[in-house]
């Protein structure tokens, strides 16, 4: 899904990008030997990819979730925004790192009940905090701490669903391109797919 307007600023090389935005772009190729395009389309502004860069790592390393967890997160969040670069960054991520078993990955994506409670506990109280902006009830907040997690953790989700607006909605404003390396996990991806029902 992508916004009617696209915003006409061109994505950032490594050479063209300055300040603080060359130094998260020259980092993330260094990282994983690639820059999404994401990040390149983001760094039109320093301070917005800044945020992001800053807000995901602070979630990956001390949100408390495993990183199936934190990938179920960012699934939920952005199939929940439309974001299909980020379903299929995320799908890539949950199958190649995480190893999210293939069913569940699917289920995700679809929106459909996960076989797993908890898990299934986590993706419906962070599309309820997504779907209510925040404004939660006192029985979603207690079927999510029953579960097994804690009160800390919704200020986690909250802080997922911040970080993936806005790289959604970049996504969604600049029509952001797939890369390669997430391809095969596109939405409506037939190649996908017949993956899902071989397994």
């Amino acid at each position: 899904m992508t916004a009617e307007y696209k915003i006409g600023l061109p994505p950032m090389s490594n050479k063209a990008a300055t300040g603080v935005a060359k130094k998260i772009i020259d980092a993330t190729q260094a990282k994983l030997g690639f820059v999404p395009n994401m990040y390149r389309t983001m760094a039109n502004s320093g301070g917005y990819l800044s945020t992001y860069a800053h807000g995901y790592d602070a979630f990956r390393q001390s949100s408390g979730f495993t990183p199936v967890e934190q990938e179920l997160i960012f699934l939920v969040i952005s199939r929940e925004n439309g974001c299909d670069y980020c379903t299929a960054a995320h799908s890539m991520i949950a199958d190649k790192v995480a190893k999210l078993d293939a069913d569940t990955l699917a289920a995700a994506r679809s929106g459909a009940a996960l076989a797993d409670e908890k898990l299934d506990a986590l993706a419906s109280f962070t599309a309820r905090i997504f779907l209510s902006r925040g404004l939660i009830t006192k029985a979603e907040a207690t079927a999510f701490l029953t579960a097994g997690y804690e009160e800390r953790q919704i200020m986690e989700i909250v802080l997922a669903v911040s970080v993936k607006t806005l790289s959604n909605y970049s996504n969604h404003i600049f029509h952001s391109e797939l890369d390669d390396a997430f391809e095969p996990y596109a939405v409506q991806n037939d190649g996908f797919d017949a993956l899902q029902k071989s397994a």
